[in-house]
């Protein structure tokens, strides 16, 4: 099995070979799907050779141009957890008509239950399962494969939890960790690596209350920490510009050639402000500082 880390859009994009298939985890925004062909074109990959594509959740930046690579071929796998949801960015998208976007074909879609993943993803050679993970969205799924390989779309990232104790983020994290992860990709930042030590870094759910969970994990990223050295006013000031840059629909690397800022700044940036609904500068640097501890 092989994975390929598709960047033509602000969203991550993942393509996922098995021994008899191909599954492609998200897509980019409306517009993207040319530059998503030159991409593939770059791999020397096909795309009327993909089987599946699966979204994580049905925000329009995570499947704007699902029907168009759907129309070379490939079929939608829509989860029996998101069929109400499939159409939910329509209405947004019918306000930014510059954008072209081709609505799914109801056609074009097969729905599983999750109780059918594992046979679903082995008939593409696949050995894993797809997990409901709300949280970010009523709609999130997860895909976990056996090598402890995980696909998370916007599920809010590990070193945030302490933020989320009692939460759907913590919950569907629990789901995950039980099944001891090693690796983590996400919709919004780089993958990250889990270190696990079984003598010192357990998981520890607890169910004391009823209705009501404690969550300690002490897994940790094998990341880089080193971010943007500049003093607050300064970095405030960068975030909002990367923010505006971002509202434009401006890529990472071109933000980064017109900032001079640090690319992982930039990263991280992104994915805090299209994955935290209403969030606002400080909230945005509350959160880096707490990936930095």
């Amino acid at each position: 099995m092989k994975v390929y880390e598709i960047s033509y859009s602000n969203t991550n994009t993942y393509l996922i070979e098995g021994t008899k298939g191909k599954l492609l985890f998200d897509t980019g925004w409306a517009g993207t799907f040319p530059a998503f062909c030159r991409f593939m074109g770059n791999l020397e990959i096909s795309v009327q050779s993909i089987n599946y594509i699966m979204i994580s959740h049905f925000h329009p930046d995570h499947m704007g141009i699902v029907q168009e690579i759907a129309e070379l071929g490939p079929k939608i796998i829509v989860m029996e957890t998101q069929k109400e949801f499939m159409h939910s960015a329509d209405a947004i998208f019918v306000k930014e008509a510059k954008y072209n976007y081709k609505p799914i074909d109801n056609n074009k879609v097969k729905i599983i239950k999750h109780s059918d993943s594992r046979q679903f993803l082995k008939e593409i050679g696949i050995d894993g399962e797809i997990i409901h993970t709300p949280g970010h969205s009523e709609d999130s799924i997860s895909l976990y494969l056996d090598d402890g390989t995980i696909f998370v779309g916007d599920l809010n990232p590990l070193y945030e939890l302490e933020l989320h104790k009692g939460t759907q983020i913590a919950e569907s994290w629990e789901k995950l960790l039980t099944r001891k992860p090693q690796i983590v990709y996400y919709g919004h930042a780089r993958k990250a690596e889990l270190i696990r030590n079984e003598a010192e870094a357990e998981i520890h759910v607890n169910s004391n209350k009823k209705g009501s969970h404690e969550f300690e994990s002490k897994i940790d990223y094998l990341e880089t920490k080193s971010y943007y050295k500049t003093n607050q006013s300064d970095k405030y000031s960068l975030v909002m510009k990367i923010m505006r840059y971002i509202d434009k629909g401006v890529s990472l690397e071109r933000i980064q050639k017109k900032t001079g800022a640090d690319s992982t700044f930039i990263e991280d940036v992104a994915r805090m402000y299209l994955t935290h609904k209403d969030v606002g500068v400080q909230g945005i640097l509350d959160r880096i500082e707490i990936k930095g501890r």
